[in-house]
């Protein structure tokens, strides 16, 4: 079991001791989307869902949610964030179909990274524009979510 950081010698779930590891400047971007119909992504896009500004309200739950995140993911550490921006990218895909981008950058200085954090996020936007806009159409479809790239700390840089 001495191979799984996050084990301890008998087995059972550790959080990982991080204090011997250098504070470097850290940053992580993920990735999810939502998928609607056109009239969804109208009343979006028009300012037309009855519980507001989605994309306002979403971005703001983002961030909320990356600075939450070692409250509910069992071996996150907390950790002082820097900063968090989310941006929306929208794409036609087909037969009126619409994809929301949901990108989300977390920045640290500090000694273990913001991935979970940044997922966390795009997550977390992605369950909130779902969230405010069922009423019109449950058929959406939460995307994958993913790592987008990484930088800093002792495991290098990353980028998809």
């Amino acid at each position: 079991m001495t191979n799984f950081t996050h084990f301890n010698d008998d087995g059972r779930a550790k959080m990982v001791d991080i204090s011997n590891k250098s504070e470097t400047a850290r940053k992580a971007i993920a990735r999810s989307s939502v998928q609607m119909n056109r009239i969804v992504y109208e009343n979006i896009t028009q300012q037309k869902i009855k519980k507001g500004d989605v994309l306002s309200v979403a971005q703001v739950a983002g961030v909320m949610a990356a600075k939450q995140t070692s409250s509910f993911i069992p071996m996150c550490h907390p950790i002082p964030i820097s900063g968090v921006d989310l941006s929306f990218e929208w794409v036609y895909t087909e037969k009126d179909m619409y994809e929301l981008l949901i990108d989300a950058e977390v920045k640290t200085v500090g000694n273990t990274g913001v991935e979970m954090e940044a997922l966390t996020a795009a997550s977390a936007t992605a369950l909130t524009v779902y969230d405010m806009c069922k009423a019109v159409d449950k058929g959406m479809v939460i995307g994958q979510t993913y790592l987008l790239e990484k930088s800093g700390g002792k495991s290098g840089d990353y980028k998809r």
